[in-house]
C-alpha cells in the first residue's frame, strides 16, 4: 500500500502531465481561420509503418515484447492503428486483440493479418473505455498512445490489468508535436509547449509503483509519406494554414533539411524513442 506521501506525489506529477498536454490546445483565433481540422490522422503513415516492420522487424519495443512471448502468447494491442508494433510478432502469437478508435485501421490491420496466419479480434473504441469488452494477454503493447492520455492513472492501471507477463510501451523522448515548433513560430510567431517527456512518463510509472525499466534508442529513418508533397500538405494543415500556404510549407520544411527523398511524419512518433516495460498484474 502506498503512502500519503506517495499518493501525494503521484497526484502532483498527474497535475502537471496534464496541464502540460492542456497547453497544445492551438488558440481558438488561429482554429478560426481554417475550415480544415488541424488533427490529421495520417492513415498512410500507419500502413507505410506497418509494411516496414513487417519487412525488417526489430529494435527494442520489438525484442522486449519477443522475449515476454517466449515460445509463444497472446497479444493485446492497445492503439494498434496498422499493427506496427503487433503483426511483427505474428511468430509467437497465438491470439491478437487490437484495440483503436479507428475502424478504418483495424480494418487494415486484420488485412494484414491473415496472410500471416492470425485472425484479430478488433474492438473499436478508446482505452481505458473499451477495456471491459477485451479479455487478459500474456503481453500488452501500447506504442505511441501516452501522449494523447491526460488522466493516466486508470489508463496505466487498465494496461497493467490485463497483462500476465508484461506490458511494452513506446513513447517519443518528448512529445511529438514539438518537431513542429520551429514552423509554429515562423508562421503564426507562437511559442508551443516543450513537453511532457519520457522522464514524466516513467516518474509516473514510478509513483504509480511499477517496476518499469526504459531503454532510449532512435529508429533509423523512413519513408513514411509516398512524396514530399503529401508530407507538406499534412503539415500545413497541422499548422492551421489554407491550402495556398502550400509552397511557404515546403520552402519552410526545405530550409529545415527534411527530406524530399524520406519524408517523414513530422509531429507523429518521431525517431528518438524510448521503450518501457513493466510486469503485468493479470491472473
Amino acid at each position: 500500500m502506498r503512502t500519503v506521501k506517495e499518493i501525494m506525489i503521484a497526484t502532483e506529477l498527474l497535475r502537471a502531465w496534464a496541464e502540460d498536454l492542456a497547453a497544445w490546445r492551438i488558440p481558438e483565433p488561429i482554429l478560426a481561420r481554417v475550415a480544415e481540422s488541424p488533427w490529421v490522422l495520417p492513415e498512410e503513415v500507419f500502413a507505410r509503418r506497418t509494411d516496414h516492420y513487417l519487412a525488417a522487424p526489430g529494435g527494442p519495443s520489438y525484442e522486449r515484447a519477443m522475449e515476454a512471448l517466449g515460445e509463444g502468447g497472446s497479444v493485446l494491442d492497445v492503439g494498434a492503428g496498422g499493427g506496427a508494433a503487433s503483426l511483427p510478432l505474428a511468430s509467437r502469437t497465438t491470439a491478437l486483440t487490437a484495440v483503436d478508435p479507428h475502424q478504418p485501421l483495424l480494418d487494415d490491420l486484420v488485412r494484414r493479418a491473415v496472410p500471416l496466419g492470425l485472425t484479430p479480434t478488433a474492438v473499436c473504441g478508446t482505452w481505458p473505455d473499451a477495456a471491459a469488452r477485451v479479455t487478459v494477454a500474456d503481453v500488452v503493447l501500447c506504442h505511441h498512445v501516452i501522449y494523447n492520455v491526460a488522466d493516466l492513472a486508470p489508463f496505466v492501471a487498465a494496461l497493467t490489468g490485463h497483462a500476465r507477463r508484461r506490458v511494452v510501451v513506446e513513447v517519443t523522448v518528448r512529445h511529438p508535436l514539438t518537431e513542429l515548433n520551429p514552423y509554429w513560430k515562423r508562421f503564426h510567431g507562437l511559442d508551443r509547449p516543450e513537453g511532457p517527456t519520457a522522464g514524466q512518463v516513467i516518474e509516473l510509472l514510478e509513483a504509480f509503483g511499477l517496476e518499469v525499466k526504459a531503454e532510449r534508442w532512435t529508429r533509423p529513418a523512413m519513408a513514411e509519406y509516398g512524396s514530399f508533397a503529401t508530407l507538406v500538405d499534412v503539415v500545413r494543415r497541422r499548422l492551421c494554414l489554407p491550402p495556398d500556404r502550400r509552397a511557404d510549407v515546403a520552402s519552410a520544411l526545405s530550409d529545415a533539411g527534411v527530406s524530399k527523398d524520406c519524408p517523414p511524419d513530422l509531429g507523429s512518433s518521431g525517431r528518438d524513442l524510448v521503450t518501457l516495460w513493466w510486469p503485468g498484474e493479470a491472473e
